[in-house]
């Protein structure tokens, strides 16, 4: 069994990402290798900048190997806004509900055709040497809606509206959404890299 560090302090993308792996692979948080306190600044322009960063960080404090997701939705009518800004696209230390407001309030009065969206993850893989970074992408497309429905997930899936299924991921669930989204997508590339 294969064994990473997961170089996030996020509870719910631990979850979730150990929920996607599932066997063959052991996931570890900072928490687990003694690093909670560790602070990584995001302050990278893209996905895979930011990506990038954590997981060398975490590498050279720890000398495992690591991966690192950085993910965000980015909105069309927004000029793919918020993007890495994603979870403080309210202010540092938003909470999912501000960010969301924020987010309905900039798309006031837009019409659903126009309001299309896409989730994005970057994972960066560190194994070896801090010089040797691989990245694996994966993106999950749909639309913002007006008003927030479901309750499954977290961050914006409330209101992003995944029209194949005509339901937002907060409604779909975990196991649904854990077949279609931009992370499972990314982690696929990533398992089948190791495979």
């Amino acid at each position: 069994m294969k064994t990473f560090v997961l170089a996030s302090q996020n509870k719910h993308k631990a979850e979730e990402i150990k929920q996607i792996l599932c066997s063959g692979f052991e996931i570890k948080t900072m928490d687990e290798v003694g690093l909670s306190d560790f602070e990584i600044i995001e302050d990278g322009n893209t996905f895979e900048e930011n990506a990038a960063k954590k997981a060398v960080a975490v590498f050279e404090k720890i000398n495992m190997p690591v991966i690192a997701d950085d993910s965000g939705l980015c909105v069309d009518f927004l000029s793919g806004a918020p993007g890495v800004h994603t979870a403080r696209f309210a202010g540092e230390n938003a909470s999912d509900s501000e960010n969301i407001d924020k987010l309905l309030f900039e798309l006031k009065n837009v019409p659903f055709e126009k309001r299309s969206a896409k989730f994005v993850c970057v994972i960066a893989l560190v194994e070896n040497s801090a010089d040797n970074i691989k990245y694996f992408r994966g993106e999950c497309s749909g639309f913002i809606l007006n008003e927030k429905k479901g309750t499954s997930g977290f961050g914006y899936d409330p209101v992003f509206y995944y029209k194949e299924y005509k339901k937002t991921l907060a409604e779909l669930g975990e196991d649904v959404k854990n077949t279609i989204s931009h992370r499972y997508k990314a982690l696929k590339a990533f398992s089948d890299f190791l495979k």
